[in-house]
C-alpha cells in the first residue's frame, strides 16, 4: 500500500516504523529536514520537505497515486486543509487525520465530503483517555481491549504467587468457573512467548492474555491474580487535553484531583469541573504531594506532556504509598524500562494511536486492530465473508484452518451472541472473529485467509 504520512513528529515517526515494517510503501513529509534525516537513516522509506498542506508538496510526496493519507502533523488546522486537498486535486481513497481541538470534533460535520472530506478522524488524545479509563475500571489489569461493540474484551493481566490458578493447568480454568467462557490466547514468561496449551502450567508473574464476554471478565481475573479493590481516589498529574477529559469522565463516579503547573489553566480547569479538586502546583513537589495525602490515593495517573515529569512523579507517588501508579510516557526505550521497575503501567500514546489506523490499512474486511507490546503483537477482529468455496474459513472448523504459527483463534461474535473458540466451532459468514497474533509479521498470512476469492480449489 502507498501511504503518505504527513508530519515526522512522535506520532508520524512511530506509525511509519509501524508501517513501514510491513512493507509499505512509505513517504513522510515534514518541514523539519533534520527530522526527515534521522527518520530516512532508521527506517527505509522516502522523505520531502514542505509544508503537508500545499498541493505541490503532496505532489512531490506522491499523492497522484497514494492510496492513503496520513495527516498526523501537530497542527489541526494543517492536517484538515491537506485531506480537503488531497481529496480535491487527487482524488486519495482514504484520508485520515489527527485532531486534537475540543472545538473541531463537537462539529462533526467538518469532516464530511462536503466540508474537509476526512474518512477518518483521530483523536490520539481521546484514545487515551478511553484506554486509561478502562484501566481504572479494572483493577489490576495491565491492558483491556474492547471487540464487537464491547461484547467482548481481551484483557491482559500479571499472575501473582499463591493465585487461585498459579501452579496448576490452564484447563483447570473451566472447571474452576462453570458457566464461564474464556480462552487464554497468548501466555508471555520473562518476556518469551508461550503458545497455552490445556496442559500448560501458570505460574507466578506470567502475563497471561484471555478473552471473555464482557460480562466474564473480572470473573476470570479473579482466578488469575488477587482482584485489587475497586479504585475510589485518584489522583491526576496533568491539566492538559487528557488529564482534562480524565477528570471530567471521571469526576461523577470517583474523588478526583487534579494537579496543573499552569496558574491560567488550573483556574480554566477548575471553572469547567464541577467535581475535581484542582489543585496548582508541580506533580513532582514531594511537599505538595505529601499535604495531599497522597499515601490514600488508590492510582496516580502522570499525564503531562513531558516524559520526564511523568516519570518522576509517578516513581515519587509511588514511594510515598499510592497504590498503583500510571504514566504516559512517549520515548518507547523509557516505556520498556519503567514498566518493569516501579512504575505499575507505562502508557504509549503512540502505540494506542497505532491500532485505530492499522483497522484501515489491513487487507479483508478488518473491523478492529489493537497494537500489543510495543507493536510486537496483535489483536485483531476479521469478518468472514464469503462460503465453503470461496473463503479459508467460512464453514470450516477452527481446527481444519491453517493458521499460521503463534496464531490463535479467542472467540467468535455471530450477531449479539458470543462464542469463545473451541477446535469443533464451525466459522459462518458474517461472523466477526477475534484473532491474537504473537508475532505481527504474520498478518499477511492471516489477512489472505479473509480475503475472499472467486473460488479455491
Amino acid at each position: 500500500m502507498k501511504i503518505i504520512i504527513l508530519g515526522a513528529g512522535q506520532v508520524g515517526a512511530s506509525v511509519a516504523g509501524a508501517l513501514v515494517s510491513e512493507a509499505n510503501d512509505i513517504t513522510v513529509v515534514d518541514t523539519d529536514v533534520k527530522r526527515l534525516q534521522e527518520l530516512q537513516v532508521r527506517l527505509d522509506l522516502r522523505t520531502v520537505a514542505g509544508q503537508a498542506s500545499h498541493p505541490e508538496v503532496l505532489l512531490r510526496a506522491g499523492a497522484e497515486d497514494a492510496d492513503m493519507i496520513l495527516a498526523v502533523t501537530n497542527s489541526d488546522e494543517t492536517n484538515m486543509a491537506a485531506c480537503r486537498v488531497a481529496a480535491t486535486l487527487f482524488h486519495t481513497p482514504t484520508k485520515v487525520a489527527r485532531v486534537r481541538a475540543v472545538e473541531y470534533l463537537n462539529y462533526p460535520q467538518l469532516f464530511s465530503a462536503q466540508a474537509f472530506d476526512v474518512d477518518v478522524l483521530i483523536s490520539p488524545e481521546q484514545l487515551v483517555t478511553n484506554y486509561v479509563q478502562r484501566l481504572i475500571e479494572f483493577p489490576g489489569a495491565l491492558q483491556v481491549l474492547d471487540f464487537a461493540r464491547g461484547l467482548v474484551q481481551l484483557v491482559a493481566v500479571r499472575t501473582y504467587h499463591g493465585g487461585p490458578l498459579v501452579g496448576r493447568e490452564l484447563r483447570e480454568l473451566r472447571e474452576h468457573m462453570p458457566g464461564v467462557e474464556t480462552r487464554v490466547v497468548a501466555l508471555f514468561r520473562r518476556g518469551q512467548s508461550i503458545v497455552p496449551q490445556g496442559d500448560t502450567v501458570i505460574e507466578a508473574n506470567d502475563e497471561v492474555f484471555f478473552i471473555a464476554a464482557t460480562k466474564h471478565c473480572r470473573a476470570v481475573m479473579s482466578e488469575l491474580r488477587r482482584l485489587d479493590n475497586p479504585y475510589k481516589r485518584i489522583t491526576i498529574a496533568g491539566g492538559g487535553n487528557i488529564g482534562k477529559r480524565l477528570a471530567m469522565a471521571l469526576e461523577n463516579a470517583y474523588q478526583v484531583k487534579l494537579i496543573e503547573h499552569n496558574a491560567g489553566r488550573a483556574r480554566a480547569i477548575a471553572e469547567e469541573l464541577h467535581n475535581t479538586t484542582v489543585l496548582h502546583g508541580d506533580a513532582t513537589d514531594e511537599e505538595l504531594l505529601r499535604e495531599e495525602n497522597i499515601e490514600e490515593c488508590d492510582i496516580f495517573c502522570a499525564l503531562t506532556n513531558d516524559d520526564e515529569d511523568n516519570i518522576l512523579s509517578a516513581m515519587l507517588a509511588k514511594r510515598l504509598g499510592a497504590r498503583k501508579v500510571m504514566a504516559l510516557i512517549n520515548r518507547a526505550a523509557y516505556t520498556d524500562l519503567m514498566e518493569s521497575g516501579a512504575i505499575d503501567i507505562a502508557i504509549s500514546p503512540q502505540q494506542t494511536m497505532i491500532g485505530s489506523l492499522l483497522a484501515h490499512i489491513r487487507r479483508g474486511d478488518v473491523a478492529v486492530v489493537h497494537s500489543l507490546r510495543r507493536g510486537a503483537a496483535e489483536a485483531i477482529e476479521a469478518v468472514a465473508h464469503g462460503d465453503h468455496k470461496s473463503s479459508h474459513v467460512v464453514g470450516r472448523a477452527i481446527e481444519d484452518i491453517k493458521l499460521p504459527a503463534g496464531v490463535t483463534i479467542g472467540a467468535i461474535v455471530r450477531g449479539d451472541q458470543v462464542l469463545i473458540a473451541h477446535h469443533d466451532t464451525v466459522i459462518q459468514a458474517e461472523d466477526h472473529v477475534i484473532l491474537f497474533l504473537v508475532d505481527k509479521k504474520r498478518i499477511h498470512e492471516v489477512e489472505r485467509l479473509f480475503q475472499v476469492g472467486v473460488t479455491f480449489i
